[in-house]
Formats: C-alpha cells, structure tokens, sequence
C-alpha cells in the first residue's frame, strides 16, 4: 500500500529564502518532522512561490504580497523527500513569466514534479503521474485565484477556474475530464484545489458540492489549500476531502486568535487510513506539534470535523479516520 504525505502552503522565499544563505536546507525541518516524511513513499505539497533570481513583481496594483525563492530552496523539498508539487495557487507568477519558467527548470532538475501551472493552457491543465510504492499517482492541481495568472494558448500560467462556478459546484467540462484522464492512467488521483480567501476556518458554501463532483470524476483524495488556516475534513464513502491542509512552512505574521502557526501534515494509505501529524511553524522553521500546541490542533480538527459527519480518533498522538468500507460518513 502506497502512503503518500500531503502538505499545504510551503513559502520558501522572502526570510525563508535568506536564511538559506547561511542555514543547511534540511534545517528548516524538524529531525523528528523529517521522520514523519520519511514514512511516505511520496510526498506532495503547495508550493506557494516561485523559484528564481529573475523576473520583476507582478504589476497588479492591489496585489500585497511577492514570494520569490532562491534556486538552493529547491533543496528544501528534496530534503523532505517532495517528489511533486502543485503549482495553481496566487504565487506561481510573482515575479512574472520569466520566474515561472525558472521554476519548472529547477524542479525539473530535482527530479520534482508538478501540477497547475503550464507554459500554455494545455500544459498548465494537464496532470503528471508519478510512480510510488509500486503504485502510479496522477496529480491534479487548479486555483480559483487570481484570474490573470490564468495560462492561455500562447502565455505560461496556471490552471485557472471561476471562483464561483455554477450554483451547484460543478467543475468545468476540462478538469472533470482530466481527472477521469488520470484515473485511467493511475492507480490513485490526487487533487489539490488553490481555493477559497485567507485566514477562513471553514469551507465556502460551494466547495463541498464541488468536492462531491472531483470524487465523482475519480479523485481519490481531495486535499485543499489557501486559507493559510486547518479546515474540517469530510468524507464521500471512503474518499476523504481535506478542505485546507493550512500551512507547512513560511515567516508569516502570526493571528493570535486563528493561530496560523498550526498546521497538519497528512499521510494518506488510499482506501485504508488518513492520518493528521499537528505541526507547529515556527519563524522560518517547521516541528511537531507539542503540549497546548499539540491539544489545540486535535481539538479544532476534530471538532470542524464533527460539523461534518467525521470523527476523527486520537491515537498516538495522531489524528485518524478509517477509510475501509463502512469507516467514512458522506458530504453533508
């Protein structure tokens, strides 16, 4: 059984990247986080920057933040065995086109792969499949922001959809067909949604039909990301949705009330088990969750998990859902 670990907003520029001047690219994990990662066979995350020395910001005059990382951050994932990345999200094109054409070269380099972003529309929609545990993973990545990162037919960008959609959440007519694309090709298909506004706790009111159709279409696992915050976790059958999987790694300004600095990292056994390691981040460094830390994680998933008809067990210091027959409970 394959086990594939999934985390959500991984910054590596801006303080993350200058200390790596003087820091080993491993040290911005914990030895006993690393321990985590080395359980799985294949480690995906949302890789929220670029990677580049080149390009100019982006000239959208409302746009707050730029998050351009240095070629060494590359390291940073190799280090935690991240052998695919999503790449949709409202960082990808930060410092322009030239950026992101620097980014698919270094990741490529690394033996990296990604989902979301293209240097044309048909690249940025169409999905990789990554061979893991003896089994075939396809990735899919697409962000509902921002709409003028879009890729078209003749500029690179990621793979856009409408934040709205339709009144009942379907997705458009291209990612349902990537989706069932990839199930043909794979064993398990992975979909990472860059969805949704900052510092919210809860799933729009539209994610949830919309997450319904990505399982209907064949995704095995739904795991969002955007919020910067831990939501709830539901479930279609036994086909888990993790609605923001919140922050890995980053220097972000801290909220004391929503705590942004308490993150998961998911490890996912396909039709068998889905486990939750509560995180801490601390300033340009990521470790496992402890004491109050540790208590306040547990009790906010399982509790926003609740509100969806998922319980979710503590069990040597994890959080865990059952995903044998029987063992999930369906999107409300």
């Amino acid at each position: 059984m394959v086990t594939i670990a999934l985390g959500g907003d991984t910054m590596l520029g801006r303080m993350v990247g200058r200390e790596l001047a003087h820091r080993p690219p491993a040290s911005v994990w914990d030895p006993e986080l690393l321990e985590v990662f080395a359980e799985a066979d294949l480690a995906i995350v949302n890789l929220e920057c670029c990677i580049s020395e080149r390009g100019e910001p982006w000239p959208a005059p409302d746009k707050p933040f730029f998050f351009r990382a240095p070629p060494a951050a590359v390291d940073v994932l190799v280090a935690a065995g991240v052998r695919a990345v999503w790449l949709a999200n409202n960082h990808a094109l930060d410092y322009g086109v030239p950026a992101l054409l620097d980014t698919f070269r270094h990741l490529e380099a690394a033996g990296i792969a990604w989902s979301g972003a293209g240097a044309d529309l048909a690249e940025a929609r169409h999905g990789p499949v990554v061979s893991a545990g003896g089994k075939r993973v396809g990735l899919v990545g697409f962000a509902d922001h921002p709409a003028d990162f879009a890729a078209t037919a003749t500029r690179p960008g990621i793979a856009w959809v409408s934040p709205g959609g339709p009144a009942d959440g379907a997705p458009p007519a291209w990612l349902v067909e990537e989706i069932g694309r990839l199930r043909a090709a794979s064993d398990h298909v992975v979909v990472g949604p860059h969805w949704g506004p900052n510092m919210r706790d809860r799933p729009l009111p539209h994610h949830r039909p919309l997450a319904r159709a990505l399982i209907a279409a064949g995704a095995s696992i739904v795991a969002g990301h955007s919020a910067h915050l831990v939501q709830p976790i539901g479930t279609m059958g036994t086909t888990p949705v993790c609605y923001d999987l919140g922050d890995l790694l980053d220097d972000y300004a801290v909220d004391p009330v929503l705590r942004n600095d308490l993150g998961v990292l998911a490890l996912f056994r396909p039709a068998e088990r889905l486990e939750f390691v509560p995180l801490r981040l601390e300033y340009t460094r990521t470790r496992l969750a402890k004491g109050d830390d540790h208590a306040r994680v547990v009790e906010r998933l399982q509790r926003a998990s609740r509100e969806e008809g998922v319980e979710l067990r503590l069990e040597h210091g994890r959080l865990a859902l059952d995903l044998t027959p029987g063992g999930g409970s369906p999107l409300p």
